[in-house]
């Protein structure tokens, strides 16, 4: 894929975010969490084959801490070995996955807990 059409998808996610999304990213957005600038939707390319590249669109990406926040809904269940695959290859980039399951965003603070957890 072009690099220009991952822009593209990338953009129209952020437009079209889960309420779950929006809701973690109300905490995360303008280094709200302890300063920590956080992005959304931003594609990770971790392959170029010439002008085609290979890439994923995490939830929410901190390159300084080198995190990826992914939130898990119900599809989730559904596409494990998918998620774990993606997973390999993050870690292969030595990028740090930590995964959220969208329950567990009723308790905000213990998110932010864990996050900040892993930016350490």
């Amino acid at each position: 894929m072009q690099y220009q059409e991952i822009l593209k998808i990338a953009r129209r996610l952020r437009r079209n975010q889960t309420p779950s999304e929006y809701r973690l990213w109300q905490v995360l957005r303008a280094k709200r969490l302890s300063g920590i600038k956080f992005l959304r939707q931003h594609p990770i390319i971790y392959e170029n084959n010439r002008n085609d590249f290979f890439f994923f669109v995490p939830d929410f990406y901190c390159a300084k801490y080198k995190l990826v926040i992914e939130l898990d809904g119900k599809i989730h269940e559904f596409q494990k070995k998918r998620d774990k695959d993606r997973e390999l290859i993050l870690r292969d980039r030595d990028l740090k996955v930590l995964r959220i399951k969208n329950e567990e965003l009723n308790d905000m603070e213990k998110v932010k807990r864990k996050i900040l957890d892993m930016c350490k």
